[in-house]
């Protein structure tokens, strides 16, 4: 069976959740530091391919679409400060756990709402062809987006296909030259 647009964006959801898990299970900080990096740049990249394709597929088919991707957008740009202070952080200070407690807070809230609420509503209403194609425009975008928060850019379907392959090449650019775990 093809994967739909649901089954990609519940295993991103798992796959984050549980780098996050991991990191609090590991002390050696470079190990920590290459699994924060690698979460958020998972994170950076699912988020930005749901405001490309996903979000304009649920105000066009959910009753409460409009309502739905606003309040999503508000938590995305609450995880997009989170990872952004995560970066700068020793990772193995008191405020480096407090601001992973923090995403890990939003994110929880974040994924309940999507699975609970917005992905059986997506299933029910959006025809099965449709999320399965949405399922190859997500995984396409995730390979040309951003691989580092940037919480002062719109979050918004316009602005990532005009702008966001060209910021993702330079996000994967400053990865490269400074050795960044993003996978």
């Amino acid at each position: 069976m093809t994967s739909d647009v649901v089954d990609i964006l519940t295993s991103d959801h798992r796959d984050v959740t549980a780098l996050i898990g991991e990191i609090w299970t590991i002390r050696d900080p470079e190990m920590r530091r290459d699994l924060t990096d690698t979460a958020i740049s998972e994170l950076v990249r699912h988020a930005v391919a749901e405001e490309m394709y996903v979000y304009p597929a649920m105000k066009k088919y959910l009753p409460n679409g409009e309502k739905s991707v606003e309040h999503d957008v508000e938590e995305h740009k609450e995880l997009e400060e989170a990872m952004k202070s995560l970066e700068d952080l020793d990772v193995s200070s008191p405020e480096f756990d407090e601001s992973l407690r923090k995403l890990e807070a939003i994110l929880a809230d974040h994924v309940q709402d999507e699975e609970s609420d917005q992905f059986p509503e997506l299933r029910r209403l959006v025809p099965a062809e449709e999320l399965v194609e949405l399922a190859g425009k997500v995984e396409t975008a995730k390979k040309l987006a951003p691989t580092r928060p940037h919480p002062g850019a719109p979050n918004n379907e316009l602005f990532h296909k005009l702008v966001g392959p060209g910021v993702g090449l330079v996000d994967r650019l400053r990865d490269k030259l400074t050795g960044r775990a993003t996978k």
